[in-house]
């Protein structure tokens, strides 16, 4: 496969003032082919602020400031759009709250060198997940235990949200298609991705709980993934998924 010159780490974010600064710094410091997209949705804390003044200082970050609090998958298809204008080879993408090692990416682009996506999973080598209580650890588990049951996709963590994915992929998906957020935009992306017959690996890292701020995570999420895995399997059933 074609050696990745460059790669965007995208970052979304609402309410991470805390975190930011020292993600963005970890981020940087683990390879120079790395820049970095924030994908800001107009936090109340001041969030887009400080990142504007990371990225007058250093030309490897940027932002997207967005109008509202319009969620995860949106944030991240404004971020492969981004990639693809300016000419990445891959994107990564990576929580804001440091539950995303940042020192996982270079083992995520050298697991690259085989695989068009490299999800960072959490349950491909046993479970590998600290300080969540039982009951996210099991939710989040069975999720991808039931995801692999309806749609078919033979890997562990379909609804891991760390993991690198190249160009290819991206251009040969319509980004304009994708409207799900939380847990059913990871598994969409990967489904549409397997779909087209894209090599997909998962490469073992280790998940952490968030220190500061407060989880994302909502009751709508997890309902618009168990409806959206039936969505995706009838979808290509009918052959229209796309």
């Amino acid at each position: 496969m074609k050696q990745i010159q460059n790669v965007l780490a995208i970052i979304p974010t609402y309410n991470e003032r805390e975190n930011i600064h020292y993600v963005v710094e970890r981020v940087l410091a683990t390879d120079p082919r790395v820049a970095i997209l924030v994908v800001d949705d107009s936090s109340p804390d001041g969030t887009g602020k400080l990142v504007e003044e990371i990225a007058n200082d250093n030309p490897r970050v940027d932002m997207i400031t967005r109008a509202g609090k319009l969620g995860l998958g949106t944030a991240y298809v404004a971020g492969f759009k981004y990639a693809l204008e300016r000419g990445y080879d891959a994107v990564i993408e990576i929580d804001a709250d440091l539950s995303h090692n940042p020192d996982d990416i270079p083992r995520l682009i050298k697991y690259a060198k085989d695989a068009h996506f490299v999800v960072g999973s959490r349950y491909v080598s046993g479970v590998n997940v600290v300080n969540w209580p039982l009951r996210r650890l099991l939710l989040s588990y069975g999720a991808s235990v039931y995801s692999r049951a309806v749609t078919g996709m033979p890997y562990r963590d379909l609804t891991a949200g760390f993991g690198l994915i190249r160009r290819e992929v991206l251009e040969a998906l319509d980004l304009d298609r994708i409207r799900s957020n939380g847990y059913s935009f990871q598994i969409e992306v990967k489904f549409k991705a397997w779909k087209r017959g894209f090599t997909i690996t998962e490469c073992p890292i280790i998940f952490t709980e968030r220190t500061q701020g407060k989880s994302k995570m909502s009751k709508r999420i997890v309902y618009e993934a168990i409806l959206m895995v039936w969505k995706l399997r009838f979808s290509s059933m009918l052959g229209l998924s796309k």
